[in-house]
């Protein structure tokens, strides 16, 4: 076990090139005026400040957690086109999707993106038989220019080889394409960083405790920073409530008597300890419109989703027994006993899918993003898929563009004017970048491990130099935080220097897998909280 006599004495001085201090953040916020305030910190608008900063304007991005602390980090990980919308028709939509996913998997961050072949059951007295879901998996690699290979079936014993816990009872065939998995917590912190370098302002775990107006319309808000209690302001010319779940709860702000507009679904996971290596995910379809996935990530399997409405606090979503076995369950279909016993589960986590309002089933719901305008001239936007944040970034900008009495459209760089794959912090090869790390990464300090290098490469792409560099100028940072786990010391001390981490959680949850792994043992979290407070202190 890891002790806290291994928590390295990092000093009290940030690394060189460290961000700002959050009271110089918050000095910055409140003197400035901003062309656009976005409040909300999931990825949707982290996406839309990228994209703001990077069309000219003056951005400020607040959250009342941390950057992708709710849904944003609660999804099935997954860059994909939707096969399962193939069923209603949304042809057009599945294209679009399958651009963007390339772009974000090849150009935009190839080192936090990796491919993921899906194995796709057909069982007998399945819902779907093998000729529809073969003819299925082809048109959906049509759709992608068969950039993933062709989509194909495949015999059950080949399927097993590659999906060694398939189960393989009434199994007929198995239907194969391609899409991308990613670490969507990773993704979205350096989608912030990338708005940092465009220019924008960024404080997470600030509150917006109310709406500020002029003459009738929202022009700021007032926050308390969550850290100390204290509180300020930021004016700007133009509001967008970005806020997922809660952006009913801003509007009512804006407007008391504004109308729910969203409903929201909740999505719970599993994560397992693996029983072998998996080369394959396995995607099987429960109904005519629901599958459940088994993926494996991060040395791990992820199961789920579920799908169902959800009416209460969406700070109190959480997994429920009803939904660990309706998970297990569901993975029973086509994944064998042994691999699913709740021995194996290291974490769960549930998230709320914002939908636009309106009646039936929620996983019949279309995943499109909704653009408002309130009373008080607020922008709320809402909904939309991880897969088109870039699409939906630009989206939101367009929207800005074309609004009546707002002059932002008259300062801002066109949206067709903007790169189209611009590349997210750190993109390179991670093959390379952890081949170089097990070559250069130990000196002068102590050799890298494999394992750890591969982490790096696949979590932070060149940065991870910036990490290894801290681990060779002090041993202690090149230690395990945990010894079954591959982060370093020296991941935590760049996470507070670098990515805005504040509390235990950020570091555990999000800039590293040791919650999901299991591993954010009480020794480990208070390691963690010692090196964040050296920042503090």
């Amino acid at each position: 076990m890891t002790t806290l006599q291994s928590v390295p004495a990092l000093g009290t001085h940030p690394a060189s090139g460290s961000l700002p201090s959050r009271a110089e953040t918050r000095e910055q916020l409140s003197k400035a005026t901003y062309d656009l305030l976005v409040i909300g910190g999931g990825i949707l608008g982290i996406s839309t400040a990228w994209h703001a900063a990077q069309s000219g304007l003056r951005v400020a991005l607040v959250d009342a957690g941390d950057f992708a602390g709710a849904t944003s980090s609660a999804s099935s990980k997954l860059l994909h086109g939707g096969l399962r919308y193939l069923q209603t028709g949304a042809v057009k939509l599945v294209a679009e999707n399958h651009f963007e996913r390339r772009a974000v998997s090849r150009q935009v961050a190839p080192h936090l993106a990796n491919p993921l072949t899906f194995y796709l059951p057909v069982y007998k007295g399945g819902p779907h038989g093998a000729a529809k879901l073969g003819a299925g998996v082809f048109a959906y690699s049509a759709l992608s220019a068969f950039g993933d290979g062709v989509g194909h079936v495949i015999s059950p014993a080949k399927a097993q080889r590659d999906v060694p816990e398939l189960r393989t009872d009434n199994l007929k065939a198995v239907a194969v394409y391609g899409d991308d998995q990613m670490n969507d917590a990773r993704m979205a912190l350096m989608t912030v960083r990338a708005a940092v370098e465009a220019g924008a302002t960024v404080l997470n775990h600030a509150a917006v405790t109310g709406l500020r107006f002029t003459r009738g319309r929202v022009t700021g808000a007032d926050l308390e920073d969550r850290t100390d209690g204290t509180e300020f302001g930021v004016n700007a010319r133009l509001v967008l409530n970005a806020t997922g779940p809660w952006v009913d709860h801003l509007r009512k702000l804006e407007d008391p008597d504004a109308a729910p507009s969203i409903r929201l679904s909740k999505g719970a996971h599993l994560v397992l300890k693996r029983t072998r290596p998996w080369k394959a995910a396995l995607a099987t379809p429960i109904d005519k419109y629901r599958i459940t996935f088994a993926l494996p990530w991060e040395d791990m399997l992820l199961l789920g989703t579920t799908d169902e409405e959800y009416e209460g606090d969406p700070a109190d979503v959480s997994v429920t027994e009803k939904d660990t076995a309706q998970i297990l369950d569901e993975a029973a279909f086509s994944v064998r006993d042994q691999q699913l016993s709740r021995d194996l589960i290291t974490y769960s986590f549930a998230g709320l899918r914002v939908l636009p309002g309106g009646p039936g089933d929620t996983s019949k719901a279309k995943r499109e993003t909704v653009v408002t305008e309130g009373r008080g001239g607020m922008l709320s936007v809402a909904g939309g898929k991880w897969t088109t944040f870039r699409h939906i970034g630009r989206t939101v900008m367009t929207k800005l563009a074309a609004l009546p009495g707002h002059p932002l459209g008259e300062d801002m760089e066109p949206v067709s004017r903007l790169p189209r794959k611009l590349p997210l912090p750190g993109i390179a090869n991670p093959n390379a970048v952890a081949h170089r790390l097990l070559v250069d990464g130990g000196t002068p300090g102590p050799r890298m491990s494999a394992d750890t290098a591969r982490h790096l490469a696949t979590h932070y792409g060149s940065l991870s130099f910036d990490i290894a560099r801290l681990a060779n100028e002090n041993p202690d940072l090149a230690k395990r935080v945990h010894p079954d786990a591959p982060e370093i010391w020296a991941q935590v001390a760049y996470a507070r220097d670098h990515e805005w981490a504040e509390t235990a959680d950020d570091v555990l949850r999000r800039r590293t897998t040791l919650t999901i792994r299991g591993l954010a043992t009480d020794e480990v979290r208070a390691g963690v909280e010692s090196v964040l407070g050296e920042r503090r202190s």
